[in-house]
């Protein structure tokens, strides 16, 4: 065959450092808009991208990659954009680690309205009973010793 095609659906999440709530409402857009910047000029397409104060789901259709480099990039343009231009009172970074989730086209819509909806989700389920579901609902093996910290 000639040509390359596909059709990879991800979603990725990760959390602030020690969950801190450092994602601050002033500045959430601009980070959102930021990310997705990222993504567009490493050939992905942001679908949806939306955080609480110490989380982010980022939703994007996937051009083949190097999977660590890219959320490494994201992780630390990031960092840097909020730190250099003073978004953030305190000194920010993302927490190591992160869940990497694929999906069908069919289910794009439906994830889409979730992460839009994360404002509403989060109100019922915190953040660490929402990313064990999604541990376990994608037959994730895990040790609980390596989970994001969570602070209880």
């Amino acid at each position: 065959m000639a040509n390359s095609y596909y059709q990879i659906s991800m979603q990725l999440v990760f959390a602030v450092k020690h969950r801190d709530g450092l994602i601050n409402d002033d500045f959430r857009d601009e980070l959102h808009k930021y990310i997705g910047g990222i993504l567009l000029n490493q050939k992905h397409k942001p679908l949806a991208i939306n955080s609480m104060h110490d989380h982010i789901h980022i939703f994007f259709g996937m051009h083949p990659c190097d999977i660590p480099a890219l959320v490494r990039d994201i992780k630390s343009d990031s960092s840097r954009f909020i730190n250099e231009n003073k978004l953030s009172r305190f000194k920010f970074h993302w927490q190591e680690g992160y869940g990497l989730f694929s999906y069908s086209m069919s289910h794009r819509s439906n994830v889409i309205e979730y992460i839009d909806k994360q404002q509403e989700h989060h109100r019922k389920v915190t953040f660490k009973e929402e990313y064990l579901d999604f541990l376990n609902k994608f037959e994730v093996k895990y040790n609980p010793k390596y989970i994001f910290d969570f602070l209880e």
